[in-house]
């Protein structure tokens, strides 16, 4: 089979801004309640102080709603204004995206060339947990989107496929094989939305700290498997995958350490 193409670095560019406008849109409700909140007990708090300096009279019976509507004012203001604000961005990415003969809703439409190693391995560790926890309909959206079966030669808990190996090459290669089937058969990925993004972080991301993160993402799911699988009294660890289990734990804690200590310098 040919190789998919692979998106140039501006088209992959685009996809991970589509992917952070996402993110921001699942943050921007967070960000507005904290804000009024902050708004609704400052105002509380005014209007509390002035009562021994102007009394009471001039706000009446509403001096208890005055700190709830302001904070309802700022906070549902700021989260309008920057919804807006986010919906005109998001029309221009994906406007950018369908000049270059991309589909902004989805992302796996030509193939997984616009996905990272670490952003695959994670959502294959992903569709692993739901089918272990029995969720059906999400792991079915993961293997109509990303080619992903039962079958796959894949193991986490500990894993068998890091990046940049023959293993995680051959992988990849079984899933644009059946991204490719479906396509000869004129059938498409699932339409993805903000919705699954922010549940599954499905959209591609990629560079940096994201790498980093989605890194961390897929040894946290692999070192809580171990857990559940050996981590009882009298549990013993197969030989054979003995080694797999340690590597995997030892670079949970030193990435996690490393993240850490990244937040910490920030703040």
């Amino acid at each position: 089979m040919p190789s998919p193409p692979t998106p140039d670095p501006e088209t992959r560019a685009l996809w991970h801004e589509l992917a952070r406008l996402y993110a921001a849109v699942a943050g921007s409700g967070r960000r507005a309640t904290r804000l009024g909140f902050v708004v609704l007990c400052g105002a509380g708090a005014l209007v509390l102080l002035s009562a021994p300096l102007f009394g009471t009279a001039w706000a009446g019976p509403f001096a208890a709603v005055i700190p709830v509507a302001a904070g309802l004012l700022a906070g549902g203001g700021a989260h309008l204004r920057e919804r807006a604000r986010l919906r005109r961005r998001l029309s221009e990415v994906g406007g950018a995206l369908e000049a270059r003969g991309a589909d902004p809703d989805r992302p796996t439409k030509d193939g997984l060339g616009a996905y990272t190693d670490e952003h695959l391995i994670l959502l294959r560790s992903r569709y692993e947990l739901l089918r272990l926890r029995g969720a059906k309909r999400s792991a079915r959206l993961f293997e109509e989107t990303f080619g992903f079966l039962e079958e796959d030669p894949f193991e986490t808990g500990p894993l068998n496929a890091t990046p940049g190996t023959e293993k995680m090459r051959l992988l990849r290669e079984r899933w644009e094989r059946r991204i490719s089937s479906r396509r000869q058969r004129e059938i498409e990925p699932p339409a993805l939305s903000p919705r699954e993004d922010a549940l599954y972080e499905i959209f591609p991301r990629g560079g940096g700290e994201t790498e980093l993160e989605a890194r961390l993402g897929y040894l946290e799911i692999s070192r809580n498997l171990i857990r559940e699988r050996y981590g009882g009294k009298g549990v013993k660890v197969p030989e054979e995958i003995r080694e797999r289990v340690a590597r995997d734990l030892r670079e949970y804690e030193a990435l996690a350490g490393e993240i850490s200590r990244r937040e910490a310098r920030r703040r």
